[in-house]
């Protein structure tokens, strides 16, 4: 056996990689094993996506040392604006000033950039990028790879932070319940007039939401927001197509002016939209975390922070369990990430399908009825404090590495 080490981590990408810098700031050596090249991963125009990085998130990265580096690449939100087809009746969580920004965003790209440098630089993890795994072994004394190059890599526990698709689930045999939502995410860089005053907007019409999600300035100064349109899957193709001035025409639509002029920056891509949750989140010396265990519309944009949430628990337990004396596969420690992680992130899935299906009620009672509680969550201060603390992460049984 080629190196046997703490964790074998299947997927390195953006749970996973961090999964195995939160394990090396406590001790843990990993093996990180993704198929992809990370020249691939990282080049311009590879991946145009953007995510929410929750107060409880950044507190992750700044326990891990990851904050100086991130910080001048991430854009703060300091105000949602929810709003059901800009129609009167939205609501704007904004924080007091004491307690900061909503979160901050940053193009998924620089999020790998840096993991990826981190990562070269630490000596407890072990990279094997554009490996392909061929073999997967778990018993009572261990966990163990095979890659196609014939190397073997072995682990007290593996993990699985292969995405939605994993194969490493589908092998293990876990059942996982799914449903599509025939949509698809259309995903897009815009420059704009105005500037967006840090806000994130999420517009609500009966198609899906229409997010517009802040960056920073580029370097010419230009006004930035990444748009994340839901379609019908069946017109996904079709708006992906469009010339930019058609795109503009319908993205405009749909903006209200909100910004001034638009113009596109970057291309545009479309994903598919599905939901699905796995009935267990462990087995025999197998933990899952991120996309592997729990995927989620991202109308709240909470997908990338619960896979956070489960890096954050599953090292808190290893760390414990180390303190006992036991190994990192052992029965009990999985048995308490199961109980900690599984309910939450089954809770935050039923919330954002539940989200998904409200909103796309059609017709102007449905509308009227939903901008009518949203105008009492806009006078209720408790109500509003508990949403901000759900999009912060901040609320519930977090992991310590999660808080301040």
């Amino acid at each position: 056996m080629d190196d046997k080490r703490d964790l074998l981590i299947l997927g390195g990408g953006l749970v996973g990689m961090t999964l195995a810098l939160t394990a090396a700031s406590r001790g843990f050596t990993s093996h990180v094993v993704d198929r992809a090249d990370p020249a691939d991963l990282t080049a311009e125009g590879f991946d145009g996506r953007a995510s929410a990085i929750s107060t409880a998130s950044w507190n992750l990265f700044r326990h891990i040392g990851m904050t100086e580096a991130l910080e001048p690449h991430g854009c703060p939100i300091d105000t949602i604006a929810v709003s059901d087809q800009l129609r009167p009746g939205r609501i704007d969580f904004r924080p007091e000033p004491h307690e900061g920004s909503l979160g901050r965003m940053f193009a998924n790209r620089q999020l790998r950039l840096s993991l990826f440098e981190a990562a070269r630089g630490e000596k407890r993890i072990a990279w094997h990028s554009s490996a392909e795994v061929v073999e997967r072994t778990r018993d009572e004394f261990g966990a163990s790879v095979r890659l196609a190059d014939g190397t073997r890599l072995g682990a007290s526990l593996m993990i699985a932070a292969d995405g939605r698709g994993s194969p490493t689930r589908e092998q293990a045999g876990i059942p996982v319940a799914k449903w599509q939502y025939d949509h698809s995410a259309i995903i897009a860089g815009l420059l704009h007039e105005k500037p967006h005053g840090n806000v994130a907007w999420e517009i609500f019409y009966p198609a899906g939401p229409f997010a517009l999600l802040p960056l920073l300035d580029d370097q010419q100064g230009r006004h930035r927001s990444a748009l994340v349109w839901t379609v019908s899957q069946r017109d996904g193709a079709g708006v992906v197509k469009l010339g930019d001035r058609a795109f503009l025409a319908e993205v405009e639509k749909r903006m209200g002016g909100l910004f001034g002029a638009l113009a596109v920056s970057g291309p545009r891509a479309s994903f598919p939209l599905g939901f699905h949750h796995t009935a267990k989140i462990t087995a025999q010396r197998l933990a899952l975390v991120g996309d592997s265990g729990h995927g989620i519309h991202p109308i709240a944009g909470q997908g990338l922070n619960l896979g956070l949430r489960d890096v954050g628990a599953l090292v808190q337990v290893l760390e414990d369990g180390r303190r006992l004396g036991l190994d990192p596969g052992d029965t009990q420690l999985l048995a308490r990430y199961e109980t900690w992680r599984g309910l939450d992130a089954f809770s935050v899935a039923l919330a954002t399908d539940g989200l998904t299906r409200l909103f796309g009620v059609p017709g102007r009672t449905a509308s009227a009825i939903r901008r009518l509680g949203m105008g009492a969550v806009q006078r209720l201060p408790v109500l509003k404090d508990w949403f901000m603390d759900e999009a912060r992460g901040v609320s519930g049984d977090r992991p310590a590495m999660l808080e301040a």
